[in-house]
């Protein structure tokens, strides 16, 4: 294994080559993706309706095609899923990624053609281990098996052709080629299976007598399967149970309210955490230096960018801008045009620019996940290094949290349910503290609680341990890429988890 270890890892290591020219070149190399896919597009249905052939510049584009939401191209899709070829882009698409969201209830199909595969996804799964490798190149990785926590599908028949429909990490896992399918554990019949508990003791059960060196998934549901593994093998750390762990590859939320529980999991200090950021309409980042919080957004995956900046975001024709054009440490939704045929979709993520040359993102929160009724514009970001900051502060560790607005007469509060996983010392200082971090990060949230004239203080609820969870499996949204809500302006997902739980006495309104 040794050998194929250093036979692999020199193979990965040739790729970043074509890195560096993205590197150098990131405007020239978007273009080069801009022209390709116009060119592309031109004959499909959608191509014609906006005559892409006489498209010639980005400038253009932007002023005629619009920026879309899935709803927007959802019938479209539908008439897709029921085999109709051409509609948004020329290849026969046969995969179609399912998403709830995480801030819609309905169900979306997102189409992924072979040419998505493999020129992003499968592209990007190989540039995380040369990324890795190139930072740690004492690395060990290829001598075990990588564990993925997979989602499910299905197969849908129409006019005798089979089209398939599952979480995108099934569709990737399916999609694999020979000798990755042999370097990653549990079986495929495991994998993807679509009945999350079942599914969670097998994998566990088919995994912990394994030499598994590295883990890829949403650190939520990654938490889960390793309290499993510990519980079957009666064993209080993972290193006692793989003691050849080297890395957890982490993306789909924000890694911080989940860190200090690792670490308590998996101590010692050898661990290594690479964040990705990839999605079912694409794969858009990765983690490029080690303990860096930031990632190097990928250039060359049949992606063109778009940024629209915040304030133009609901706008019916909202202003976006370039590569060429962002600006440091601005909020930005991303705008995607992609070679699965998503034409100026806006996937509902906001990022930042930590750094232009080269450029550099961080994830700061969802579109629709935030927080702003009177002004104060509380983004996912703010949240999380808040939280952070109380959690360090008062030795507690949060599970999972939600917060929505709460009304009570003329008083304006922000209400926060946070399950912990270690309540802090001092649960009175823990809001104090949290408050403070919130005003210290966001100075329009400070402005709105100035004497507590407009926004009331927070509201905190420590809700019982399994709420999350509960409300999660009643709504079938078990596994996979699914996430709780972290910000809404409504109260739709408080109250209903309200509803069906009930909270501890440490509920705090200092």
């Amino acid at each position: 294994m040794a050998i194929v270890n250093s036979v692999l890892t020199w193979l990965i290591k040739k790729r970043m080559h074509q890195i560096d020219l993205f590197l150098k070149f990131p405007i020239e190399v978007q273009h080069d993706w801009f022209e390709k896919l116009i060119a592309t597009g031109a004959i499909t249905e959608w191509g014609k309706k906006y005559d892409y052939k006489s498209i010639n510049n980005p400038e253009t584009f932007r002023q005629r095609v619009p920026v879309s939401k899935y709803e927007d191209i959802q019938p479209l899709i539908d008439r897709m899923r029921r085999g109709e070829r051409n509609l948004l882009w020329p290849e026969e698409i046969k995969w179609f990624a399912k998403s709830s969201g995480t801030t819609d209830n309905k169900s979306k199909f997102i189409p992924i053609s072979q040419s998505t595969i493999e020129e992003c996804h499968f592209k990007a799964g190989k540039d995380v281990l040369t990324l890795y490798l190139n930072n740690h190149a004492d690395s060990s990785i290829f001598q075990g098996k990588g564990l993925l926590m997979g989602g499910s599908q299905n197969i849908q028949e129409v006019n005798n052709q089979s089209y398939y429909e599952g979480d995108l990490s099934a569709i990737l896992i399916h999609n694999m080629p020979y000798w990755a399918q042999i370097m990653r554990t549990p079986s495929l019949a495991i994998a993807l299976m679509d009945e999350w508990e079942s599914k969670l003791q097998l994998m566990a059960e088919a995994t912990q007598d394994h030499n598994v060196t590295s883990l890829s998934g949403v650190p939520s549901w990654t938490l889960v399967l390793i309290r499993k593994v510990l519980e079957l093998a009666g064993k209080e750390t993972i290193p006692e149970v793989w003691p050849n762990l080297e890395v957890f590859f982490h993306g789909g939320v924000s890694f911080e309210p989940y860190r200090e529980q690792f670490a308590s999991l998996i101590p010692g200090g050898k661990m290594r955490y690479f964040e990705t950021y990839n999605a079912s309409e694409g794969f858009f980042g990765i983690q490029d230096q080690s303990d860096a919080n930031d990632m190097l957004l990928m250039l060359d995956y049949g992606i063109y960018y778009e940024f629209v900046p915040m304030d133009q975001i609901g706008l019916a024709f909202p202003k976006s801008m370039g590569l060429d054009e962002v600006k440091l440490n601005m909020n930005y939704a991303i705008v995607i045009t992609t070679n699965s045929g998503l034409w100026r979709y806006m996937i509902g993520d906001t990022i930042r620019f930590t750094s232009l040359q080269p450029y550099r993102i961080q994830i700061t929160g969802r579109t629709k996940n935030f927080i702003n009724i009177v002004g104060e514009e509380l983004i996912v970001d703010n949240a999380e290094k808040a939280l952070a900051t109380a959690c360090s502060k008062t030795g507690a560790a949060i599970r999972d949290y939600t917060a929505a607005p709460l009304y009570v007469g003329e008083n304006i509060q922000h209400e926060w349910l946070i399950e912990f996983e270690k309540m802090p010392d001092n649960f009175d200082f823990f809001a104090g503290i949290f408050d403070n971090a919130l005003k210290a990060l966001n100075s329009d949230y400070e402005a709105k609680r100035y004497h507590n004239l407009v926004l009331k203080p927070p509201l905190i609820k420590s809700m019982k341990k399994g709420t999350f969870y509960g409300w999660m499996k009643r709504n079938n949204r078990l596994g996979g890429q699914h996430k709780i809500p972290r910000l809404h302006n409504s109260r739709e997902f408080v109250d209903e988890i309200l509803e069906h739980s009930s909270t501890t006495k440490k509920n705090f309104n200092y």
